[in-house]
């Protein structure tokens, strides 16, 4: 279940990020590694997070995902490993919040594009899930909240 979707503007961001190209398969065992490598580079830089962690995929294809695990910064990164610098891009947004376990995010990205062809507009290519609370703040998953965004093609 999502929240009712709104059309946001977003703002450039700075981010730290692994970039990722898997199988749709691998995505529960690429995650976490990548997650943890990210912060640890982070951790070496001294670099505080300024948001949640996200990934940002740049396109929808059934089999591959093409992606970034990241997270915003407010100081550049230096190239670590598979660490490196990125953005997410300033752009007009549909963007609703999906409470519960990651095996639903895919019917809530189902319901959000559901209300964007019934509100008249045409997805872009990309798109980025905000993981703003998930199993770090509690077992539980009815208290977890993923922010999902996806631009507009103008």
């Amino acid at each position: 279940m999502i929240d009712t979707p709104a059309i946001a503007t977003t703002a450039e961001q700075p981010t730290a990020v692994i970039h990722l190209t898997i199988p749709r398969s691998e995505i529960q065992k690429e995650m976490g590694p990548a997650h943890q490598e990210l912060f640890a580079a982070l951790a070496a830089q001294s670099i505080t997070p300024t948001g949640p962690w996200f990934s940002h995929h740049f396109r929808m294809d059934p089999a591959t995902f093409d992606f970034e695990v990241g997270v915003p910064v407010s100081s550049p990164v230096k190239p670590t490993g598979r660490v490196a610098g990125s953005r997410l891009p300033a752009s007009r947004v549909a963007r609703t919040v999906y409470r519960g376990g990651y095996e639903g995010l895919g019917n809530a990205w189902g319901e959000l594009e559901s209300w964007m062809k019934g509100a008249g507009l045409k997805a872009a290519p990309e798109l980025w899930e905000i993981y703003a609370a998930g199993p770090e703040s509690g077992s539980d998953p009815s208290g977890w909240r993923t922010e999902l965004n996806r631009p507009i093609a103008e």
